[in-house]
């Protein structure tokens, strides 16, 4: 029994106490949800709908929860309720109602724990958005990898999620790259503000190779030709690394489109509408202290130049006009600065920023090694980038490590624990159990085991504590995902698999689950091998989550 099955039939139990006692059925909730307690022995899951509903209803909780219990204790599979505290009710499941989660995991397959959840949310997720003048940094690739996995969590729960790489094609920082480019091509210094790293070298002979006529240029024509080819050809290396890395996105918009289209006069005039512009010292200004933002901001400069933040607004509207209902923008922790300005711009367009935007902070990442931080990339100089995460550890291991803590926390990534086939290292020890159960899977089909027909499963079997354990785990998944998704938390996934992975590890070391030498082959046999199969499902459904492999063999 799932515990959405279990929570449907304390929902019905509900239904029933009303009737009888002739409460108020609007009271009752569509839904309500069950939990597994934090001690077992208070039972298999825990529901707090008495406390819910008492005060609606007019009744001491303990009361209504008795109620509840009586006629719960009468549903098929429900072993036994207890009413603890002021109103909590602890349930218990008989071994059959548990052990039937097994086999409806099994079939279930690759969509157990998959959910409506969000249905009808439309989400744009922007992330990772590193401009196109070096290599993706290790801060980046933190974005990579949980951007990633909540696309993954979002889908899985229902929202219909385009996923979103902004490319800033334009602007001064673009001017910095091409005369970085010119001046290693002509055998210069970088310039003052410009880029450093063998990466540049690199780039200035590929466009020099492709367009040997730009020797013959003048700097300002030369620099124009470093400046296409050179973003072209940067951003070709950070699309290709973000693929090898495992993320793709469904769309990849460069900034300099607003401009060629003229979005940012069109959301200068949808501005204007509202009555948010105002013109001072020559320059157009957007009233964002309206909505507490800590001071207006320029839109246009005296001279006639937009400004970055007048394309934030045009690209903001863009996203709204394609239909997206909620804006999701991931950046770095140097964009704090950020949510006052951007919140206060969707409310001048008339929007709800509470519904209509999201922005989520993440925090540093260090790559340590040997107790000592990595100060730089031997190619981009300056930064340690994401293939230098990668090679150090791989991409599996970079995958789960930046998406095992949560995104606001700074981190440090030790080489040597996220390289270690020890138990240790956390996504060995999740990967392991993959492993584990796949081999228990050929190892069974060479003895002759299998699991038979789903209609002869017989779950009463598993009535071992370590089944009952390794069932309970299993059936939180869903609600893990649900919670991750809604939370926006992908290392929720991956610290309840490491929980699951102890909770196989503790099965497997008490359960035999293949029979020695000529052991006749017994339904207890099939039981557990549905339920190593189970474990199998869910792990390899929490790691695609991931983004993160789930090896037959290690």
């Amino acid at each position: 029994m799932t515990p959405a099955k279990l929570a449907d039939l304390v929902l019905s139990a509900a239904h029933a106490v009303f009737t009888t006692r002739g409460l108020d059925h609007s009271a009752l909730p569509e839904t309500t949800a069950v939990e597994r307690p934090r001690n077992p022995e208070h039972g298999d899951y825990a529901s707090t709908l008495a406390l819910q509903l008492s005060k609606r209803v007019g009744l001491p909780p303990r009361e209504l929860a008795g109620a509840l219990a009586d006629e719960l204790a009468r549903t098929p599979g429900v072993k036994s309720v207890e009413i603890a505290g002021p109103g909590f009710l602890n349930i218990r499941l008989d071994a059959a109602a548990a052990g039937q989660l097994a086999r409806a995991i099994v079939l279930a397959g690759a969509e157990y724990g998959r959910s409506d959840r969000l249905a009808g949310q439309r989400l744009n997720l922007e992330f990772v958005s590193a401009n196109p003048t070096g290599p993706v940094h290790i801060g980046g690739v933190r974005w990579a990898a949980v951007g990633d996995a909540l696309s993954r969590l979002l889908r899985a729960t229902g929202a219909d999620v385009g996923t979103e790489y902004y490319f800033n094609d334009a602007g001064s920082q673009i001017d910095r790259f091409a005369r970085s480019l010119l001046a290693s091509a002509k055998g210069e210094p970088a310039p003052e503000d410009g880029y450093g790293g063998a990466y540049i070298a690199e780039i200035a002979t590929e466009v020099a190779t492709r367009r040997p006529e730009v020797r013959q240029l003048d700097d300002a024509a030369a620099q124009e030709v470093f400046r296409v080819e050179g973003v072209a050809l940067m951003f070709d290396e950070i699309r290709s690394s973000l693929a090898q890395f495992g993320v793709e996105f469904d769309t990849y918009f460069n900034e300099k489109d607003l401009h060629d289209r003229g979005e940012l006069e069109l959301a200068l005039a949808r501005l204007r509408e509202q009555g948010r512009i105002y013109t001072s010292d020559g320059a157009v200004w957007l009233r964002t202290t309206d909505f507490g933002d800590d001071k207006d901001r320029v839109l246009r400069k005296s001279n006639g130049e937009w400004t970055y933040f007048a394309a934030d607004c045009a690209y903001y509207l863009d996203k709204r006009e394609r239909g997206f209902d909620r804006v999701v923008i991931m950046l770095g922790a140097d964009h704090h600065g950020y949510l006052g300005r951007m919140k206060a711009m969707a409310a001048c367009f008339g929007d709800d920023p509470a519904v209509n935007l999201e922005i989520l902070i993440g925090q540093l990442v260090n790559l340590v090694r040997d107790g000592q931080p990595v100060r730089m990339s031997k190619r981009a100089g300056t930064v340690v980038t994401l293939e230098d995460l990668v090679d150090a550890i791989g991409v599996d291991a970079a995958r789960y490590a930046l998406a095992r803590y949560s995104s606001d926390s700074p981190i440090d990534i030790d080489v040597e624990l996220w390289t270690r086939s020890t138990r240790d290292n956390p996504v060995y020890y999740v990967q392991y159990v993959a492993a584990r159960t796949a081999s228990v899977a050929r190892n069974a089909a060479d003895v002759g085991l299998d699991r038979g027909d789903a209609d002869a499963f017989r779950p009463e079997l598993l009535a071992h504590e370590k089944e009952n354990d390794l069932l309970k785990a299993l059936g939180e998944f869903p609600a893990v995902v649900a919670s991750a998704a809604e939370l926006r938390e992908p290392h929720r996934v991956a610290r309840y698999l490491e929980e699951l992975a102890g909770a196989y590890h503790r099965f497997y070391d008490n359960c035999r689950i293949l029979p020695h030498g000529d052991e006749e082959i017994t339904d207890l046999h099939r039981a557990r091998l549905w339920l190593n199969d189970a474990t199998r499902t869910v792990i390899a459904n929490g790691l695609h989550l991931l983004g993160v492999s789930a090896p037959e063999r290690m």
